[in-house]
């Protein structure tokens, strides 16, 4: 693994730790659980967000936050701790089906209404960053857009943002569809909607349900037709964006375009 695939799992996976204090609070067994309020003062959720930024939350702090309020027993911390617990990661709550989320002590349809609420009000704004026409200057707002479209699925996705002659953002659109192993591409289709959309470059993405973003050997060789089928008609394939589970790899920096 190189060190950029390494730096860029180190940024978007690891989360802030928690705090000594924290960790006792939340570990120890309660008969009757410890309010937030009695906690120090700058270690309280929403006291730290406000001191220190959002970033500076652990996925537990930031759930608690959204949580509010805990059950009978248990704080908003503690219950957040339990549902990451129970479901896994934060990724596999988020992407819970209604029936299983609602299932979880703690939760229900309002909670999985106002979460839906804040992934869906996620997305858009990032799909406000690249708006159409506005000019691809910063590739993390790429990045982090076309992860938010494609993380998280169960199944393989496979889409294009397309681009006019000055790299202004046309669209995006999901063209092929698969399975958790993998999605069929036809470099025709692609072709065909490059046209429609009169589109001078584009930006290749696909996900991999594994979660792991390695390109396979299968990618490296899509890729290739790809290009060379675009080029007939003289329009450039800027990268090959492979994303995986809150990270992602691109082809062009690795050299394999």
């Amino acid at each position: 693994m190189t060190k950029k695939i390494a730096d860029a799992q180190e940024k978007y996976l690891q989360e802030p730790k928690i705090t000594e204090s924290q960790e006792k609070y939340l570990s120890e067994p309660k008969t009757a659980t410890v309010r937030i309020m009695d906690m120090p003062h700058e270690e309280r959720p929403r006291e730290k967000l406000m001191q220190r930024g959002a970033q500076a939350l652990t996925n537990v702090e930031l759930l608690a936050i959204f949580l509010r309020v805990g059950v009978k027993g248990k704080s908003a911390l503690d219950l957040a701790k339990d549902l990451l617990d129970e479901f896994g990661n934060l990724r596999s709550l988020l992407a819970a089906d209604q029936k299983r989320f609602c299932k979880a002590k703690g939760l229900g349809n309002a909670k999985y209404v106002q979460l839906k609420a804040c992934v869906e009000m996620s997305r858009r704004y990032l799909r406000e960053c690249l708006e159409r026409g506005s000019v691809l200057s910063n590739p993390d707002d790429t990045r982090n857009f076309l992860m938010s479209e494609l993380s998280g699925r169960e199944y393989e996705v496979f889409g294009c943002l397309f681009l006019d002659n000055k790299h202004r953002v046309i669209t995006f659109e999901e063209l092929f569809l698969g399975t958790i192993d993998g999605a069929s591409v036809y470099p025709r289709e692609v072709v065909k909607r490059t046209l429609q959309h009169n589109a001078a470059a584009l930006i290749l993405a696909h996900n991999h349900p594994s979660g792991v973003a390695e390109p396979s050997h299968a990618d490296i060789s899509i890729t290739k037709r790809l290009k060379d089928a675009l080029s007939l008609i003289e329009v450039r394939v800027l990268d090959h964006l492979v994303i995986g589970d809150g990270y992602c790899v691109s082809l062009a920096e690795k050299g394999l375009m």
